[in-house]
């Protein structure tokens, strides 16, 4: 319960959720700018009398004050690394997850707004690979994307999915808790960090004995939380995390490249065995407003596990690797946003925008185009108007001895000299390989007026025999 130092923060905060709607993801307070909120991807100044027209260090200031409370291990975090995380709730209406930070000496904040209902596959969207996800007892499952991505979502929906269906103990480590789940079938134990453990391998150490069959991980930062999650992955629990890269082939490398060269193939082993599925995802702008998940979805299988040990090159492409599992529900970023274009939910301009192959996509957004009646008439074809309008020439064909006749009567014409025919050229007759037939071949040689000069025969070597005493030089 808030006291009343806090009610006009809150006011502040219900302004701007009211003026945002239901596509508010983010509220800003940032010195020498209004208060904004971020609707859909795009950044919305609100005005608010008190704090009109921009913020002052002061405003910020004592925002950040009401946020952190005192609480020491935000305040030592905030003067010692310049920046710290917490959570806020608004009442009954909305929980947040906050971040303030200093910029050029002031105050700044951001509040990450949390959906107050747990998703589900359904709601989503996800498709039914996701379903196959939460069966898995062991190993280790990654949900990737830049900040923002909905990846905490995800993994709230595939825990609900848990939630609805097994009897088990999830435990989580979150950075805070953004998703309250009701203890329904499954047993959730929610942990904070900073409230319930110091840190995340601490508390992931912490949950090996605690009897989970499920364990979250809100996100891997360092070498010692991954040793514990392939730990955990490798003793007979199934581990959900989350990190900050764009696709599968990035997140493995950047997985290996927590740990020391020595180490690294080591970790490829292990992670080959452990790794089940690596879920990267971005949010798009849809069309008729909103945003749309793009997802990338990768699996184990004999070809992937091949890639993660031995690394990608020319022969082993994870690419390659994801587009050939389609039929076990993988897909590549590039495939969802074809898809995704062909049903109407993204534009053209949308797809290339949030492709990583550019020229490939161009090409499949072409194909796709003509399966769909479109005529393309985009400058990237080349194609000229007023070529394409203009009636194509008749073309006859002129033998090469009426041209090349032609050509003579013009030159002729022009007084130009007639070349000289070139001179007729005679081969004479190789030498005879016998003495006898020497003769033979004289008498119906050419004359050598009009015949190449002859080589001279080529005398034979002598019979083999003793070798004669050599002279003295005296």
């Amino acid at each position: 319960m808030h006291t009343q130092e806090h009610t006009p923060f809150d006011q502040v905060i219900e302004r701007m959720l009211e003026v945002g709607g239901r596509g508010t993801s983010d509220l800003l307070f940032v010195v020498g700018q209004p208060p904004q909120v971020e609707i859909n991807g795009v950044l919305t100044p609100i005005e608010i009398p008190d704090l009109h027209p921009v913020l002052k260090p002061e405003d910020t200031k004592r925002f950040s004050d009401i946020l952190v409370s005192d609480t020491e291990r935000l305040v030592a975090d905030l003067r010692e690394n310049g920046s710290c995380d917490t959570s806020y709730a608004l009442s009954d209406k909305a929980r947040f997850r906050v971040n303030v930070f200093r910029q050029y000496g002031r105050h700044a904040i951001v509040m990450r707004k949390l959906s107050t209902e747990i998703p589900s596959l359904e709601s989503l969207g996800l498709p039914q690979v996701f379903r196959d996800m939460v069966k898995e007892k062991t190993g280790i499952i990654f949900c990737t994307g830049a900040t923002g991505s909905g990846k905490t979502t995800t993994l709230a929906a595939m825990l609900n999915e848990i939630n609805q269906t097994s009897r088990v103990h999830v435990v989580t480590l979150e950075d805070p808790v953004e998703f309250l789940h009701p203890q329904k079938q499954a047993t959730f134990s929610q942990r904070e960090l900073g409230r319930d453990y110091s840190s995340f391998a601490m508390g992931l150490r912490a949950a090996l004995r605690q009897a989970p069959k499920v364990i979250l991980v809100g996100e891997i930062r360092d070498r010692e939380t991954m040793e514990i999650a392939l730990t955990a992955a490798e003793t007979g629990h199934v581990v959900f995390s989350t990190l900050h890269t764009i696709s599968a082939g990035q997140s493995i490398n950047r997985i290996v490249g927590m740990f020391e060269q020595g180490e690294q193939q080591q970790v490829r082993e292990r992670l080959a065995s452990t790794l089940r599925y690596i879920v990267s995802q971005r949010l798009a702008p849809k069309i008729g407003g909103g945003r749309q998940l793009l997802t990338e979805i990768m699996g184990n299988n004999l070809r992937t596990r091949e890639i993660i040990q031995l690394g990608e090159n020319d022969a082993r492409n994870m690419h390659s690797a994801i587009e050939a599992g389609v039929t076990q529900g993988w897909h590549s970023f590039e495939q969802d946003i074809v898809q995704l274009f062909e049903a109407g939910k993204i534009t053209e301009d949308t797809a290339m925008l949030y492709s990583v192959n550019k020229p490939v996509m161009r090409q499949t957004l072409d194909q796709a185009k003509k399966r769909l009646g479109k005529d393309d008439q985009t400058p990237h074809n080349f194609r000229l108007a007023s070529l394409e309008a203009a009636p194509a020439e008749p073309v006859t064909y002129i033998p090469r001895a009426q041209q090349m006749r032609a050509a003579a009567a013009a030159a002729a014409a022009a007084g130009a000299a007639e070349p000289p025919p070139l001179p007729g050229l005679k081969l004479a007759p190789a030498p005879a390989a016998a003495t006898g037939a020497s003769a033979t071949s004289n008498s119906t040689a050419a004359p050598a007026s009009s015949a190449a000069p002859m080589r001279p025969p080529v005398a034979k070597p002598p019979p083999p025999g003793p070798r004669p005493a050599p002279t003295s030089q005296n």
